[in-house]
């Protein structure tokens, strides 16, 4: 069962690094349009707090993020071509074993958004129901 455990760790790190690659890779003039826009889409789907299915939905929540990203990011790597991709994978790399700053003021603004879209939102039900 550790074995397992450990197995599935080193597996989200290298789902981590190959998003990194691909976030650097978006940005290299000698990957295709047609690629960066693959990249993008893919780079967005993994930040985005906001699933195509819902995670709480029984079983079908976590299948579309253990199918969409593995396969979102297998039909990147293809278009992308091997140099640009290996040379952004050893970039994601050192990056990730680098120690980031923690910068409180990204995560206060962060949050100051996130509660303000939480309140407008309140705001418009409210107006909605009640007037």
């Amino acid at each position: 069962m550790k074995q397992y455990i450990e197995h599935l760790k080193k597996r989200a790190n290298s789902l981590k690094r190959e998003t990194y690659a691909l976030y650097l890779a978006y940005s290299d003039p000698r990957v295709p349009w047609y690629a960066k826009v693959v990249c993008a889409c893919i780079v967005g789907y993994v930040l985005s707090p906001i699933d195509l299915i819902p995670d709480f939905i029984p079983v079908l929540g976590y299948l579309d993020d253990l199918i969409i990203v593995p396969a979102g990011l297998t039909l990147a790597i293809k278009l992308i071509p091997e140099e640009v991709m290996s040379e952004c994978r050893s970039k994601a790399e050192m990056k990730m074993n680098q120690k980031w700053p923690k910068n409180y003021l990204v995560a206060a603004i962060i949050v100051a958004i996130w509660f303000s879209l939480i309140l407008l939102s309140v705001k418009l039900i409210y107006i909605a129901f009640y007037r």
